[in-house]
């Protein structure tokens, strides 16, 4: 029964722990990148807007992945949306969050 229960909580600590990885792209981009992409500040595309995204998506994916993690010199765009502390991984799947919606 010991074991058992040693069982139970490895395995609630392993659930617990899945927990803490990598953010959804939705919950990035709602918790830093929605304040400009929302409303198109200082000429950031709006999430969704495919003529806006479009000549972005034709430099391709890695580009823009640049672009999130490094910013983008001469824009309002900065590192990581000003949001230092984010995990590349958690950048590129608000990436991929906002293609998701240009499409």
């Amino acid at each position: 029964m010991k074991t058992f229960y040693i069982g139970l909580l490895g395995i609630a600590s392993l659930l617990a722990a899945g927990s803490t990885l990598a953010a959804s792209g939705e919950q990035v981009y709602k918790g830093t990148c929605s304040t400009c992409h929302d409303a198109g500040v200082a000429g950031a595309p709006k999430l969704g807007d495919k003529a806006a995204w479009a000549p972005r998506i034709k430099e391709g994916k890695d580009a823009l992945y640049a672009v999130g993690l490094k910013g983008k010199p001469g824009t309002a765009m900065v590192a990581k949306g000003g949001n230092a502390g984010l995990p590349d991984a958690d950048v590129k799947a608000a990436v991929d969050y906002m293609l998701g919606k240009a499409k």
